[in-house]
């Protein structure tokens, strides 16, 4: 048996091992029933669900009837990018609040791109922070801080 699409069998490989990742470790909460789930119902069936389909996507990536294609070699330079730029949000969330984590993580994810541009990236920065601002902190009221604790005082 030959890996026709290497592209095909890399991305179902990974569905199938975040999904059954998923539900071993949704194992260890409650899994109620269907008609009154846990909080482990859920994301084990879900965790499933995504192996299954990772299981289809590789056998299609065996098929004899599949396109042949290669793995894209890794541009290391592009994923320490965007590595560093959630990994830095992570960091900066608490000290400068939400609006300029989010505004840092556009940014710098941004410098990954072949075709950066700085007003691209602000204007990008500036939708997804009102985006933000609008889903969190006003849909689903969730606690975190905003803006700088030195501008709130």
């Amino acid at each position: 048996m030959r890996i026709r699409s290497q592209k095909d069998f890399a991305s179902g490989l990974m569905f199938v091992l975040v999904g059954l990742g998923f539900s071993w470790v949704a194992r260890g909460y409650s899994m109620g029933s269907a008609a009154k789930m846990g909080p482990g119902y859920f994301p084990f069936l879900l965790g499933l669900v995504l192996a299954f389909l990772g299981a289809l996507v590789l056998i299609g990536a065996l098929s004899s009837k599949g396109e042949e294609d290669q793995l894209a070699r890794w541009d290391v330079k592009i994923l320490l990018w965007i590595l560093g730029s959630v990994v830095l949000f992570g960091l900066l969330l608490k000290p400068l609040g939400m609006v300029l984590s989010v505004l840092v993580l556009v940014l710098v994810s941004s410098m990954a791109s072949h075709e950066f541009s700085w007003k691209g990236a602000i204007l990008n920065s500036i939708v997804l922070v009102l985006i933000s601002m609008g889903a969190f902190v006003y849909g689903i009221n969730l606690q975190m801080p905003v803006w700088p604790a030195f501008i709130t005082g």
